[in-house]
């Protein structure tokens, strides 16, 4: 007798969750210390059978041409009940700025010419009603405004998502981000 793979339901629904365009306007609109940041993540290369890809872009919504961060995420199960989301690099970010517009953009490139990185996976536990998950540890290297490692906490929901995104010194002290919790990112 045959068998037939398993529908994986759980990462079903963590791809179809994080494919969209978000939005923390409302956010911005209630507490002026959070800025109006628009964020697109479009699920690239789908005929790939290794879990789900993503290009990201993140930008001010008052310049939606000049994004601040655009990645690749390839996320994937890892036993019952965890996921992993691992962030890449892209070789020429300016190259496809749009394209979660755009995927033609995304034609060209090769997934062994992102750099992976390292210590920058963020793991996400399913818990029925969101998933849950942040990066482990001081891995995460950052050297933005004199930061020595960075660190992700994130909720994903299916009307949005919650991100919290920190830099800190090698002396464990905040240098950049928000300080009163995370942008809340909502499905436009």
């Amino acid at each position: 007798m045959a068998q037939t793979a398993k529908r994986d339901e759980d990462l079903d629904s963590l791809l179809t969750w994080m494919d969209g365009d978000f939005s923390s306007e409302r956010q911005s609109r209630t507490d002026t210390t959070y800025l109006h940041i628009e964020l697109h993540m479009k699920r690239i290369w789908t005929d790939r059978t290794d879990g789900g890809w993503f290009y990201v872009e993140q930008a001010m919504a008052s310049k939606p041409q000049a994004p601040y961060r655009q990645r690749i995420y390839h996320v994937n199960r890892v036993e019952e009940g965890m996921f992993e989301s691992v962030i890449y690099e892209l070789p020429d970010p300016k190259s496809v700025i749009g394209a979660w517009q755009d995927p033609s953009l995304l034609d060209g490139l090769d997934p062994d010419a992102l750099r992976l990185r390292r210590g920058c996976e963020v793991y996400l536990q399913a818990t029925g009603e969101s998933f849950i998950g942040r990066t482990h540890g001081t891995a995460c290297r950052s050297d933005l405004q004199g930061a020595s490692y960075a660190t992700t906490e994130v909720e994903i929901r299916a009307q949005g998502m919650l991100s919290w995104d920190r830099g800190w010194s090698a002396a464990d002290e905040q240098v950049w981000g928000a300080v009163k919790g995370g942008y809340v990112f909502l499905r436009k």
